[in-house]
């Protein structure tokens, strides 16, 4: 059965009135109970202006229930939440205004047509909105598309449409849960496009996801979370650079040089890597590794830096790594 819940409004919107010099998102000692589970395990953030913020986490970390007590939908057992320095649980509406989004999916009228369910939106909203809709649907690529029925549109259609009727709130923080959830891959790199797009025009967004991928092409900060708990906050680039350098190694003789390098002074986390090995080292025990290798015998293929990805060190964190080392708990300062 199709949903006839209303259109899917985000949160109202007007830039102006964001309070100057705050941060649009500022969330200290969140935490969340439900009887005996804990789903959010006192977690602090900091989006600053500006930001493309991710925050990435597994299907269940606690990522939904927090955007939840960000915006005031749901009140948290402990901790305090700001938008641009208003707290939503006391300010109310007022507390969202500069901010736009949706959490979880958006949802439309589907026997009505994108333009009028944008335009239901922006009767609720007031002010200029409604002069804003040919240019949200010009954004996000639907304007040929405006007439037709919602109920015949793709998902990757309802999810563009949830952030047209986000756009003609005029926000200065966009909020987007799973936005690329259900794609296929040409719809996931069209919303990637779009939300850079945006970014680019000086929009904050945080973008909570669990696909690493993405959060690693869009996203300059981020937090990670496990279990309702902030594992990490702080520089994505901060993050990649933490483990150290590392080199991809390709050889004559693969495993004979996994023996070599295993005991070689100063290489660390020897592992097979696609095609090759990776090794932990720095430029002066790369380089007495290459002597190595050369002493046995065998022939350099390849020996170059290679940082590590977003996932390799997600693993880390969240699983503990390839030596079977604890999960890090500690947090970078935003």
């Amino acid at each position: 059965m199709q949903s006839t819940d209303p259109p899917a409004a985000s949160l109202s919107a007007d830039p102006s009135r964001a309070l100057a010099g705050t941060p649009p998102i500022e969330a200290r000692g969140l935490i969340k109970r439900y009887g005996h589970v804990t789903a959010v395990d006192n977690v602090d953030l900091t989006v600053q202006r500006g930001d493309v913020y991710g925050f990435l986490g597994p299907n269940g970390a606690g990522k939904t229930t927090t955007l939840r007590m960000l915006l005031g939908l749901i009140r948290p057992d402990a901790g305090v939440a700001k938008l641009f320095g208003r707290d939503p649980l006391v300010e109310g509406a007022k507390a969202l205004a500069g901010v736009a989004g949706f959490v979880e999916a958006p949802r439309f009228y589907p026997y009505m047509s994108g333009r009028r369910n944008l335009e239901l939106v922006a009767a609720l909203d007031g002010g200029g909105a409604r002069n804003r809709i040919d240019g949200a649907l010009d954004t996000v690529e639907l304007a040929d598309r405006q007439g037709d029925k919602v109920g015949g549109y793709s998902h990757g259609m309802r999810q563009r449409l949830g952030i047209a009727g986000a756009l003609i709130r005029d926000p200065a923080l966009l909020i987007l849960d799973e936005p690329t959830t259900g794609l296929d891959p040409a719809g996931m790199r069209d919303m990637r496009v779009l939300v850079r797009r945006l970014a680019d025009q000086g929009i904050t967004v945080l973008l909570s996801s669990h696909i690493m991928d993405e959060v690693e092409e869009l996203c300059d900060r981020l937090a990670i979370v496990r279990s309702g708990s902030v594992i990490y906050e702080g520089r994505l680039d901060e993050l990649l650079h933490s483990t150290g350098q590392r080199y991809r190694l390709r050889t004559t003789d693969d495993e004979r040089a996994l023996e070599v390098a295993a005991h070689q002074p100063g290489v660390g986390d020897v592992r097979r890597d696609g095609d090759g090995l990776s090794v932990a080292a720095d430029e002066d025990a790369a380089a007495g590794l290459s002597i190595a290798l050369v002493d046995a015998g065998l022939g350099i293929r390849a020996l170059v830096p290679a940082a590590a990805s977003l996932e390799e060190l997600f693993f880390r964190l969240t699983e503990g790594d390839a030596n079977g080392a604890a999960p890090s708990q500690e947090r970078v300062p935003a």
